[in-house]
């Protein structure tokens, strides 16, 4: 059976061919892939292809680092649905283990095992596609990426202990050492990266357990098979809220349309931008109140408001009432 792949594995593609001088969609129709990658990052498409088309990418645009430079730029939200499962794990390894567990839902033709060595973990990377392709630009793109998920979790400034590769060195480093330092070495057993075991159980401070559930639940509904456009906006304003990034601009820029496609395909879905984050907001402040865990302002800088003022005009026109004189009334049930 053919493995498939999201198509936001090409994120940024056509920016990076450009550079090398070369035609983004040329490359897609000669590895036989549809034009709607570029614009479409849930489209299934055949890893194979992937593979194939980065390879010439970087073939014909004498850049040996084309799959690492696609991989500089990636965030959370690239990983779609995957991103919202990792990132308010509590622990680094929480979110190693998820990634093992879901990462089909991304890439079925990619692996990520995690093995310990007394006080080092070794994450090994393993691609499997049909034929005998050669896989250094998927799998540099792989490693580069699972690079980047350890630094959002452990800070910029994270090195690992090394970075290895399978295949043989290329002709410059210059991008292997800007994006992981001096540690990568060539023609490894493996391919992976290889760092501290206490780097593993370092507690996540973004980790957030109500927003963890409510991902889970919200995944739940359109983890496999959705590509409906309400369904993967509420995934990136899931992402995007407690950073106070959420405006349609942004999310248009994540899903590599521009905003004007975003409220005309939420239109033909009977909803809008607005009506989806103003559910997301109540759904999410129930579940905050419920915990009652953190205080309003936290709750208001969680839900995307620049400022405390903001959040309460929203709630007394969402609830007819104030936030402090609703947490009160929960209380007040609650003890009794």
């Amino acid at each position: 059976m053919t493995a498939l792949a999201r198509s936001a594995a090409l994120t940024s593609f056509a920016d990076i061919a450009a550079s090398c001088g070369l035609d983004a969609r040329g490359l897609l129709v000669d590895a036989g892939l549809p034009q709607r990658c570029l614009d479409e990052p849930d489209l299934k498409v055949p890893a194979r292809a992937i593979v194939h088309v980065l390879e010439l990418a970087a073939q014909r645009g004498k850049e040996p680092a084309f799959g690492l430079r696609l991989a500089e730029s990636r965030r959370l939200s690239n990983l779609g649905p995957l991103g919202l499962l990792v990132r308010d794990e509590p622990t680094l390894r929480d979110a190693l283990e998820a990634v093992m567990h879901h990462l089909h839902v991304h890439n079925e033709a990619l692996t990520i095992g995690v093995e310990q060595h007394s006080n080092l973990v070794v994450v090994r990377l393993d691609l499997t596609v049909e034929g005998r392709a050669s896989l250094r630009q998927s799998i540099e793109l792989a490693v580069g990426v699972t690079f980047r998920v350890l630094q959002i979790f452990m800070g910029a400034n994270w090195q690992p202990r090394l970075v290895c590769f399978t295949h043989a060195k290329p002709t410059t480093l210059s991008v292997h050492k800007r994006i992981f330092g001096r540690a990568v070495e060539f023609g490894h057993q493996f391919s992976g990266i290889v760092c501290n075991a206490a780097d593993l159980d370092v507690p996540n401070p973004g980790a957030d357990p109500v927003m963890a559930r409510y991902a889970q639940r919200l995944l739940g509904q359109s983890l496999d098979t959705s590509s409906r456009m309400s369904d993967r906006v509420r995934q990136l304003v899931v992402l995007l809220l407690p950073r106070g990034l959420c405006r349609v601009e942004v999310v248009a820029q994540h899903l590599g349309v521009d905003r004007r496609t975003v409220a005309r395909r939420l239109a033909d879905e009977q909803t809008s931008f607005s009506a989806l984050v103003n559910d997301l907001r109540r759904d999410l402040f129930a579940r905050y109140l419920k915990d009652g865990a953190r205080s309003l302002t936290d709750v208001s800088a969680l839900l995307g408001f620049s400022a405390l003022s903001a959040f309460s005009r929203w709630h007394r026109q969402q609830f007819s009432i104030a936030a402090r004189q609703l947490r009160s009334q929960r209380a007040e049930i609650a003890r009794s």
